[in-house]
């Protein structure tokens, strides 16, 4: 009876039903269909699991293996993931692929594993300062300080298509409606490009802000709405759909009024677990958060309005070098070397001094927290789970010696992988990547 007990249990271990829901519960979403190797969920579960243990623990040598990738002689302004976000689950080995752009004139495609460039493209006769990524589409867009805008190929770095914008550009944002890619770039003039990511061709063009750049732009975790943030104190934010900035066929976008905000926007983040809330710090003598709810209101014409949620003012402190929305409820403000949690009605939850110097960025997500800091490390904490506001502070990922690196620039991460901007004394920029053995 014990025998055919056992059995019993030993097959009900084994249903994919089981493994199935664990996976979905514990991750949300997993999809092992796209996932090459990986032919059941026990086996993607277990090899999860795995993983995330290697981060939580992050044992030199043990968990991780620590490269860094250099090549181009110059300042790196930005980077991106350009590898597919599943891909780090699949069976056998993996590889990310970063790209990078740099004063140097010239996009990189990177090996995150190897710690190897994959293609470099040709130096172009002005300093690259933007890149955004459609990792599903395996292409690469560049924006440089004349207003070209360049598509590459993810695998080759073969040059696509070419796209000259009315003025320099100031940000660039990409969203993906109806499985066809776009993206937009907003310009130091004010005006909005929309752009489709497969040839560049122009969808719309739109001037948002007369005498004013766009200092900022932001798509929502949902991909349906952009925020909008002028460069200049005297213009208000603004929110609008995606749907009609994409729409050739309309007259006009629909667009908010100007949010009540009356002075100089410092920082703008969306808060991930709702699908139209923003989080605007902006500094009138002291530093102030007010968060949004984006409806449309459907009545004789529609409009798109922003209610106010919350509003709170930040304790005296160093100037607020990023902020990062997690769940609902959730903020995260980097000031000076100190890294804090706040709930969106300004409730201190908790807060965090493993730096020594100055934040320079914040990457959040679901699973973890990575901070950036000109004292040459980055900082790793977990979320207890993924609707807890509560964070585990980790431990510490080295970025080599200050005789030659003035400290983390930024900071990216793909579950698989951290790497992050290394600022050279030099002028020459590096990467320093940490890859998480499997």
């Amino acid at each position: 009876m014990l025998g055919i007990t056992l059995t019993a249990w030993n097959e009900a271990a084994e249903t994919t039903f089981l493994w199935r829901n664990m996976c979905l519960k514990r991750w949300a979403f997993c999809n092992i269909s796209v996932i090459p190797g990986m032919h059941s969920w026990k086996k993607y579960y277990l090899h999860r699991s795995n993983l995330e243990s290697k981060m939580k623990s992050g044992q030199p040598s043990v968990d991780y293996t620590c490269k860094a990738i250099r090549g181009h002689n110059g300042v790196i302004y930005e980077m991106a993931y350009l590898s597919e976000k599943e891909h780090m689950f699949a069976t056998g080995k993996v590889k990310s692929t970063v790209c990078t752009v740099s004063s140097d004139g010239t996009v990189r495609a990177w090996n995150i594993q190897e710690g190897k460039q994959i293609w470099s493209s040709p130096q172009q006769g002005f300093p690259l300062v933007g890149v955004i990524t459609f990792p599903a589409f395996n292409l690469a867009a560049t924006a440089d300080t004349e207003g070209t805008i360049k598509l590459w190929h993810g695998t080759t770095g073969e040059e696509l298509s070419t796209f000259s914008v009315s003025s320099i550009p100031s940000c660039m944002v990409a969203c993906t409606i109806k499985n066809n890619p776009f993206f937009m770039v907003g310009t130091e003039e004010g005006s909005l490009h929309t752009l489709s990511a497969t040839d560049l061709s122009q969808i719309l063009y739109k001037k948002l802000f007369q005498n004013c750049g766009i200092q900022l732009s932001l798509c929502s975790p949902n991909g349906q709405w952009i925020l909008v943030c002028p460069g200049d104190a005297a213009f208000s934010p603004k929110v609008f759909n995606i749907y009609y900035a994409t729409q050739p066929e309309d007259d006009d976008l629909m667009i908010s009024s100007p949010l009540p905000i009356t002075s100089y926007c410092r920082v703008m983040c969306w808060l991930p677990a709702e699908s139209a809330r923003i989080a605007i710090l902006y500094k009138n003598e002291v530093f102030h958060v007010d968060s949004f709810d984006i409806v449309i209101e459907k009545s004789k014409y529609k409009k798109i309005t922003a209610k106010q949620i919350t509003s709170f003012t930040l304790p005296a402190q160093q100037p607020v070098t990023s902020m990062k929305g997690f769940g609902k409820q959730t903020l995260l403000i980097a000031a000076g070397p100190e890294l804090t949690v706040y709930s969106l009605s300004g409730t201190v939850l908790m807060a965090f001094k493993d730096h020594h110097k100055i934040i320079t960025s914040i990457w959040v997500d679901p699973f973890h927290v990575v901070t950036s800091s000109m004292d040459l490390s980055l900082r790793v904490y977990f979320w207890k789970n993924s609707k807890s506001s509560l964070l585990t502070s980790c431990y510490n990922l080295l970025g080599g010696s200050h005789r030659w690196s003035s400290g983390f620039r930024s900071v990216a991460c793909d579950d698989v992988s951290i790497v992050g901007i290394v600022a050279g004394i030099d002028g020459k920029d590096s990467l320093r990547a940490y890859s998480f053995h499997l």
